[in-house]
């Protein structure tokens, strides 16, 4: 296991100001990504075993700048994510943490890795064991035990950016049955109070230049589109989460645009993930879903819904996190000016 050395070093950043250059000297000083700009600087690259929430056995990766938290006494699960010594952007059962075993599923918060579609037998086999986890300097790999109900292998790889605010995370299921099984990876980050989710609509687009459906939109039993936490608009739908509220909401949707992003007490986390129109999704058709109660926000997406060959076929989902520091209020205006340039941004670094 390779451990990288504490603190920062000299490192000398050329920064262009007008038209002249200045050469500045930083001793220790983290790039910061304010008003949606991301300043750029080497860092350290750190990987730490540390005690977090009751386990004792969780892994740290940090760039100087942000940090998440993976638990090897239960999971795979990201149970922090956010700016160093700064709020976690993911949920946390503060009467959960720190537990272990047992043959009941607990929610725990942070983020996980399930099986789509959901199934009340299938889906909620508990991650309550311990499970391994490698390092290679760059990814964090965590694998989970076979499950003893579905024959399914969960993994999670972990490669945090050492010189930008990103994380690239991958989703596995490994088919370890002897026969072939039908399933979609679904990565579920459940997020803290209090902030708001924030998805694309498709384009607009005129009629009768325009005469097929954009995309669906899904709707559960439970759904009501009239409650106030949810925000209809011309752009993006958003949804609040409301430590008061007494009902529960869920919508899913197919999200060609491929990025969403949660909003929470003046930081961003904005995610990306691939679309392909060729692939088929579960629930109705879609790879993007959320769910919200008085405790948090779930902020879903989903890979194809295919065939997993017998004896150790894969299935692979990817999102790309990224996290700023920036205001955003809830009008489409301000979503256009503050948000779009910096989904744009990482999509053009190809990040």
């Amino acid at each position: 296991m390779k451990h990288l050395t504490k603190g920062y070093h000299i490192n000398r950043t050329v920064i262009a100001v007008g038209l002249g250059l200045v050469l500045m000297s930083t001793l220790g000083c983290p790039p910061q990504a304010i008003g949606g700009r991301e300043i750029r600087k080497e860092r350290n690259m750190r990987m730490k075993k540390v005690s977090y929430g009751g386990w004792p056995n969780c892994i740290k990766l940090s760039n100087g700048q942000i940090e998440l938290i993976a638990t090897t006494d239960i999971g795979p699960r990201i149970m922090r994510f956010g700016y160093v010594g700064g709020q976690n952007l993911l949920k946390e059962y503060k009467d959960q943490m720190g537990k272990t075993g047992g043959d009941s599923w607990r929610i725990y918060g942070g983020h996980r890795l399930w099986h789509a579609p959901e199934d009340a037998q299938r889906t909620y086999h508990p991650d309550n064991s311990p499970i391994k986890y490698s390092w290679d300097g760059k990814t964090l790999k965590l694998t989970q035990s076979v499950e003893g109900t579905t024959g399914i292998v969960k993994e999670i790889e972990i490669t945090l950016d050492a010189k930008a605010n990103r994380v690239k995370v991958l989703h596995r299921l490994v088919n370890k049955n002897q026969w072939d099984i039908k399933a979609s990876p679904w990565a579920m980050s459940v997020m803290a109070q209090g902030g708001r989710l924030i998805l694309p609509q498709e384009p607009y687009r005129s009629h009768p230049e325009y005469l097929l459906p954009a995309r669906p939109l899904v709707l559960w039993h439970y759904t009501d589109m009239k409650d106030p936490r949810w925000i209809w608009g011309t752009k993006y739908i958003q949804l609040k989460q409301d430590p008061d509220a007494t009902t529960k909401q869920k919508a899913g949707l197919l999200n060609k645009l491929g990025w969403g992003a949660y909003y929470l007490n003046g930081e961003l986390f904005v995610k990306r993930y691939p679309y392909d129109s060729d692939a088929t999704y579960p629930d109705m058709g879609c790879n993007t879903e959320t769910f919200t109660n008085s405790e948090m926000l779930e902020f879903e997406t989903l890979g194809p819904l295919v065939k997993i060959p017998a004896n150790g076929g894969t299935a692979e989902h990817i999102e790309h996190w990224s996290l700023f520091k920036v205001k955003v209020g809830e009008d489409e205006s301000e979503i256009d000016k503050k948000v779009l340039p910096l989904v744009k941004k990482a999509t053009k670094a190809g990040i």
